[in-house]
Parts: C-alpha cells; structure tokens; sequence
C-alpha cells in the first residue's frame, strides 16, 4: 500500500473551491487525465462515481463512494469496484490569508505484488503526479486560467 499527499494553494475562497471540487461530473472539462466521471447513485451527502483516467496512455476505471461533509469542508472516497485493490482517500479545504489550501490524499494498492516489487517506485510517482495534475486543473478553473 502507498499513501501520497499534495497540497495546493488556490486564490478563491474555500466555499467556491469546495462547491467546484464537489462538481466531480465537471472535471474532464478541467483535469486532462480524467476522461469521464458519471454520477450513478446520489444521496444526501454521497454520491457513488463511475470514473475512467488515462494516465499515460493507460485507461483505469473505478467505482467509487464519495461522502461530502461541507461544513467541514472536506469529501472522503473510497474504491467499490475497479483496476485499483484499493484507492481512498480525501480531499480537505481550509480557508488561509492567500485563498484556500486544498490537501489531497490518496491510500492505493494495486493488489500485484509483484508488480508493485519491480515497478513501485514508478506507480508511486504517477499516482503523486495525476495528484498534482487534480489539484493544478482545481487551481487554473477557480483561479480563470481555464486548461
């Protein structure tokens, strides 16, 4: 199992930043990696999201749990079913001088032993890089400077 975590300040107040993070259905039109993202199930404060990415020319597609908490600005989600054994995690919002600090963490395990001992270091990088590239396409859509 891995766990990353990246942060991100956004010159926007922390409800805006919240409200366009809890839009998931939006984010192929501003985080290149994300192909679709599809609302199947929504609840008071959880939705259950179909997902298809590509990183690097690798399709991965997942059923998650999201669970929106706004007034502590913060949404968890969790695998259901999908390429990954496990991915969860958590996006959290806090209000600071310049705007908003968003943090995002991720707890993956792709289930391959093996292939975690040969290429893990690699899965690792990836994984922190399509973290950066989440918050920096929440960044340029909140902060006007479209994809």
């Amino acid at each position: 199992m891995t766990y990353i975590e990246r942060k991100q300040t956004i010159k926007a107040p922390v409800d805006e930043v919240y409200r366009v993070a809890s839009n998931m259905e939006e984010y192929p039109v501003f985080m290149r990696d994300v192909q679709s993202v599809k609302i199947v199930q929504r609840g008071q404060n959880s939705t259950i999201t179909d997902w298809v990415t590509d990183i690097d020319g690798t399709e991965i597609m997942w059923n998650e749990e999201d669970h929106f908490d706004r007034d502590k600005h913060i949404i968890d989600y969790r695998l259901i079913d999908g390429d990954l054994d496990k991915f969860e995690g958590q996006w959290r919002f806090s209000s600071i001088p310049e705007g908003t600090e968003v943090t995002l963490t991720c707890d993956f395990d792709f289930g391959i032993p093996e292939l975690v001992h040969l290429i893990g270091d690699i899965l690792e990088i990836k994984v922190g890089e399509n973290c950066e590239m989440m918050l920096d396409g929440l960044k340029n859509q909140l902060e006007g400077q479209g994809n």
